[in-house]
């Protein structure tokens, strides 16, 4: 142990609002959110509570797979400060049907802009695992995706 390192180990559990949202990334393919009808918003990731009132709240709204690119970054560094091989396209996604951002990669882009249309890329379902990861990244979208 170096000085100034302090030895924590800590798991993350996604809570049942998120267990609920990748249960049905890895079975159906499917992003779902929660809507607050008091509020008038939809979150996606599925939440158990409106951030705003408290109400609860049930993970039942499907969301996406379009969206539109919000913000973005490219990053030179990884998690661990570790510097990366390869920069990482990084974006926020307010998928269509929802009012809150999801950030995750974006790939496949030549050219990137505030407002442009973007969809979600899974994995195929025989690779899915229930991960945050089933989705590869948000890329520019088809036409056709956005009908």
């Amino acid at each position: 142990l170096k000085e100034g390192q302090i030895p924590i180990r800590h798991r993350y559990t996604p809570g049942l609002a998120g267990e609920a949202f990748f249960r049905a990334l890895k079975d159906r393919g499917v992003l779902l959110g929660s809507r607050c009808e008091s509020c008038g918003i939809t979150y996606c990731p599925a939440r158990l509570f409106c951030e705003r009132c408290f109400d609860e709240l049930n993970a039942d709204v499907e969301c996406g797979p379009g969206g539109t690119l919000e913000s973005f970054t490219v990053g030179y560094v990884g998690v661990e400060g570790e510097p990366l091989d390869e920069p990482v396209l990084m974006g926020l996604v307010r998928l269509d049907g929802a009012d809150t951002v999801l950030m995750h990669f974006v790939t496949d882009a030549d050219e990137l802009f505030i407002g442009m249309a973007v969809e979600a890329a899974l994995k195929a379902k025989s690779k899915r695992t229930g991960s945050i990861l089933d989705i590869e990244g948000f890329r520019p979208a088809t036409p056709a995706a956005r009908r």
